[in-house]
């Protein structure tokens, strides 16, 4: 990434900017520092300092991503809990910040997005629009329990 490598110093400078910019995980912090061409024992003081310091938590990070992907894209628990983990965070951190998801406003936001998929898909055979619509739901994400219990609320919705 870097042509020439970095003093820790020069390094701690460009990462405290790095993390106080928006939340980031350990891990790539962590490969962030490795790219400036530091040690391991280098990076393991910085990243030990980012986290004295408050640049770095991990359980603040998870909370903030579970939250925004939920808001902003409207991923479902499997899909945050999947990319969580692709960016190493504890199952600690990933269990504590799925519980700042509000379960009422989760099964709203399926709801929603079934109805829409399920509107959208009026033309197509009984049997297919099932299935699409819960692909499409398990593809964001949502559990698939939950997902058929919506589908099936839907088409309970739509004979009335």
């Amino acid at each position: 990434m870097f042509s020439k490598r970095l003093t820790p110093e020069q390094a701690w400078q460009k990462i405290k900017h790095f993390c106080a910019y928006q939340e980031r995980c350990h891990f790539e912090t962590k490969e962030k520092l490795f790219g400036f061409g530091l040690s391991k024992t280098d990076v393991e003081t910085l990243i030990s300092r980012l986290i004295e310091e408050d640049y770095l938590n991990e359980a603040r990070f998870a909370a903030q991503f579970a939250g925004g992907h939920f808001r902003i894209k409207k991923w479902g628990r499997v899909k945050i809990v999947y990319a969580l983990k692709q960016k190493r965070v504890s199952s600690v951190n990933i269990k504590s910040a799925l519980k700042e998801i509000d379960e009422e406003n989760y099964k709203a936001i399926l709801m929603k997005l079934a109805e829409a998929k399920w509107k959208l898909l009026k033309h197509e055979q009984y049997l297919n629009r099932q299935a699409k619509t819960s692909q499409y739901l398990m593809n964001k994400g949502y559990e698939p329990t939950l997902v058929q219990e919506t589908i099936q609320h839907i088409r309970r919705s739509a004979k009335d």
